[in-house]
């Protein structure tokens, strides 16, 4: 791909009737749109629906970078729908001998697949193929580049809901780690503005934050602690292991003194914070197993959510 730029809310995402045509970014995503598939979701997981809306729909998940839980989830939430599912495995695929992701996904489409779930290392990568899809075809970003992965936004969202209401405006949430490099924490504070949280509080090294307009409207620290004084969520972020070849963490032990969530940390927060993680965690760098098994904990929860938030997206899409 080409693009280089974030992808962005726009009229290749919504149609002219106001209604999701593709889900790119939450950015800009108009709070009823987010609030109906937050809704729908519930839905979902209260009753434990499978069903067919998507019976003869083909499904394929584009993946272009490695994913164990998003491509996993998505298929679950495909064959709960009904839907037949095509996996695409880059690395097996075509795109080997120089195809480009534009005519795999051009080749996928011509042989009758609606539904795209599509992950790539590029910024707007996704974007880019929306705006040439095909009419009734509907694509997802399940991740691309730095800029959005709106879906673990939405199943955060619901975590959240679920744990302290659908009122966010005296939510104060704390996302700690690399948020520069975080695809996961940029959705996540697109959804939590529109859903009006009432404090977003960002810490992390100063090498490990964005020095752009990311960050606008959030108290933004490099002290742990003062992070979580009184918090009612934290949102801890992976530690990529290449930052440390990169020069911007010294070490992993030098990481966890600084910015890993442990018990000592955590008891700065509300009585009854909750803590999510998007996964893969690195145990004992960002989070400790005592936090990440604890009570506070909604990982696993995360998880399950995934599964019927993606539904609710592929049903509006497709259904």
């Amino acid at each position: 791909m080409t693009v280089q730029e974030p992808c962005v809310a726009s009229d290749v995402q919504l149609g002219d009737d106001g209604r999701l045509r593709h889900l790119l970014t939450l950015d800009g995503l108009p709070r009823p749109v987010l609030e109906a598939l937050l809704d729908r979701a519930q839905e979902m997981a209260d009753s434990g629906e499978i069903n067919a809306r998507l019976s003869g729909t083909a499904v394929c998940t584009l993946f272009f970078e490695p994913s164990t839980r998003t491509r996993l989830s998505f298929q679950r939430a495909s064959q709960r729908l009904g839907a037949d599912v095509l996996a695409f495995d880059a690395s097996t695929s075509s795109t080997t001998k120089g195809e480009t992701a534009l005519d795999t996904f051009r080749t996928i489409e011509a042989m009758g697949v609606r539904g795209f779930v599509m992950r790539h290392a590029c910024d707007g990568a996704v974007a880019e193929l929306a705006a040439v899809a095909g009419p009734g075809t509907a694509l997802v970003n399940a991740g691309d580049g730095r800029s959005a992965h709106p879906t673990q936004g939405l199943l955060d969202m619901l975590t959240l809901r679920q744990a302290k209401g659908r009122d966010f405006s005296g939510l104060k949430v704390a996302i700690v780690g690399d948020v520069r490099h975080s695809r996961v924490a940029r959705s996540d504070l697109h959804a939590l503005r529109i859903l009006g949280a009432g404090e977003i509080r960002v810490c992390g090294p100063a090498a490990l934050l964005p020095d752009d307009a990311t960050l606008a409207g959030c108290t933004v620290t490099h002290d742990l602690d003062a992070a979580l004084d009184g918090v009612d969520a934290v949102m801890m972020l992976r530690l990529q292991r290449e930052r440390m070849a990169e020069g911007l963490v010294g070490s992993l032990e030098d990481y966890h003194l600084h910015y890993g969530l442990d018990m000592r940390r955590l008891r700065r927060a509300a009585n009854d914070v909750v803590v999510l993680h998007p996964g893969p965690m690195n145990r004992g760098v960002e989070i400790d197993d005592v936090v990440a098994d604890g009570p506070s904990s909604l990982i696993l929860r995360q998880v399950g959510n995934g599964v019927v938030a993606r539904m609710a997206v592929l049903e509006a899409l497709l259904g």
